[in-house]
């Protein structure tokens, strides 16, 4: 279960250690119970893509993740953003996040011209491809994407 809500100062001071609290003052907190009944994190690797040229979430993004492996990438999973520019549930979850090396590709061109931006044949944004390590398993992590026609940034959020 994964849950997010603003805390007041007063409730920040009773955190459980399976929350946070990050900059804005928003609680996070994700929780499951292993076979005897102890509560630990829960894993997971998400993402989000937010539209800087019209200020919104970017809806309808096609994406894929991949696991880079010695025989090459693998595709693990296909997504679309939804209308927060997020996928429905975790790209992965639980035991499935483990250490090692990723690609997201994100199908930005796309996304642009299907809200009639006019691009030239070529665009200078158009598929992004984002490599990055998980360094352990287990961990939580999500990588944002933040994008125009011309730029895009990511970084690992929480």
């Amino acid at each position: 279960m994964f849950f997010s809500l603003k805390v007041s100062d007063s409730a920040a001071k009773s955190l459980s250690p399976h929350c946070s609290l990050n900059k804005t003052r928003r609680l996070s907190c994700a929780r499951r119970n292993d076979s005897g009944g102890h509560d630990f994190p829960m894993a997971k690797l998400s993402t989000h893509v937010l539209d800087t040229m019209h200020g919104c979430p970017a809806a309808g993004v096609a994406l894929e993740l991949f696991v880079i492996e010695a025989a090459g990438p693998r595709r693990l999973v296909t997504a679309i953003t939804n209308a927060d520019g997020r996928t429905d549930a975790p790209l992965l979850s639980g035991d499935a996040v483990k250490k090692g090396r990723y690609r997201l590709v994100f199908k930005a061109g796309d996304y642009f011209r299907a809200r009639g931006v006019k691009l030239p044949e070529f665009p200078f944004v158009d598929v992004v491809t984002v490599d990055f390590g998980l360094g352990e398993d287990g961990g939580s992590y999500h990588v944002p994407l933040v994008c125009t026609p011309w730029t895009y940034s990511t970084y690992r959020g929480s």
